[in-house]
């Protein structure tokens, strides 16, 4: 594995532990070079394989980093851990292929992952629902707004 810091090759592994949802081994390392850690995840690679099928038609294969690192901005200085995060990414991930599609409209992804930040932190979940939702005006930004602080559920399109 190489450093992220130093890009050196010599680490050693110092904790290794499986995720909560167990679909993952966490090693936490200390390059022998920098003396810096890291974290690392190793899962199986699944032999199915899920397609995104985007709004302007394309169709691109599902990626996880990318669903993970969406949901990451949108809780950037928020109190929300990596496993936290990376437990919710899996549970999309995992109810996807459970649903039995191949081929998954974005849209879907999008209303999984506004379920999951509406559970995890409210100011991640609005701050992904306005890029997501792209709000026309100040008038819906607010009505969603409201629903968040009113204690009711996010309109998750009849979804999650």
């Amino acid at each position: 594995m190489r450093c992220p810091y130093c890009q050196q090759d010599d680490d050693r592994v110092i904790d290794s532990r499986a995720t909560d949802d167990g679909t993952a081994i966490r090693r936490r390392r200390e390059c022998q070079a920098c003396g810096k850690r890291f974290t690392t995840y190793e899962r199986v690679e699944g032999e199915e394989v899920l397609r995104v099928a985007k709004k302007d038609g394309r169709v691109q294969s599902f990626d996880r980093k990318k669903l993970l690192h969406g949901m990451m901005v949108a809780c950037e200085k928020r109190p929300v851990g990596t496993e936290e995060l990376e437990a919710a990414a899996n549970r999309i991930h995992h109810l996807l292929l459970a649903e039995g599609d191949r081929e998954i409209p974005s849209s879907r992804i999008g209303e999984l992952v506004m379920g999951e930040l509406h559970r995890l932190d409210q100011v991640a979940y609005v701050r992904f629902a306005s890029v997501y939702r792209q709000f026309k005006d100040l008038d819906e930004f607010m009505s969603e707004l409201k629903r968040v602080l009113g204690g009711g559920r996010p309109d998750l399109g009849g979804q999650a």
